[in-house]
C-alpha cells in the first residue's frame, strides 16, 4: 500500500504558541499535510505524526479536525481532565500505540482509529 508522507518543519514556534491553549505541552503537531515541531524530531515522532496524516487522508482535513475536537470535548465531559481527554482521542490512541513501528503506515488498515473507544 502506498502512503503519502507529510512535510516536516522542525524548529517551529507554532507548537509553543498552540501550547498556550492546548491541554498538553505540544512538541509536534500535524496540520493537514504539514507537521510542525519545536525542535528536531525523532523518527518515532515523525512516525506518530505520519499516522495522523493517514488519519487526515481518511477523514478529510475538515473531518479530522471536527472529529478530533468532538472526541476531545466528549472526553473532557467524561473525564473532566483535558490531558486525559487528549490521550483518549481515538486518533491519539492509534498513533501512540503504533508510533514505534516504523512499518505501521505501510501495513495499517484504513480507519484503524475507529476501532478504539473514547
Amino acid at each position: 500500500m502506498r502512503t503519502w508522507k507529510p512535510l516536516f518543519f522542525e524548529n517551529s514556534s507554532l507548537p509553543l504558541i498552540l501550547s498556550v491553549v492546548a491541554p498538553i505541552d505540544i512538541g509536534a503537531i500535524t496540520l493537514g499535510p504539514f507537521v510542525f515541531s519545536r525542535g528536531e524530531m525523532s523518527e518515532v515522532t515523525k512516525n506518530h505524526e505520519a499516522i495522523h496524516w493517514q488519519q487526515y487522508i481518511e477523514t478529510g482535513i475538515i473531518g479530522f479536525v471536527l472529529l478530533y475536537l468532538l472526541y476531545w470535548v466528549i472526553g473532557l465531559i467524561k473525564y473532566r481532565d483535558g490531558q486525559k481527554a487528549y490521550y483518549q482521542i481515538p486518533f491519539e490512541q492509534e498513533a501512540y500505540e503504533n508510533h514505534e513501528d516504523m512499518e505501521y503506515c505501510l501495513t495499517r488498515k484504513r480507519y484503524e482509529w475507529f476501532r478504539r473507544s473514547i
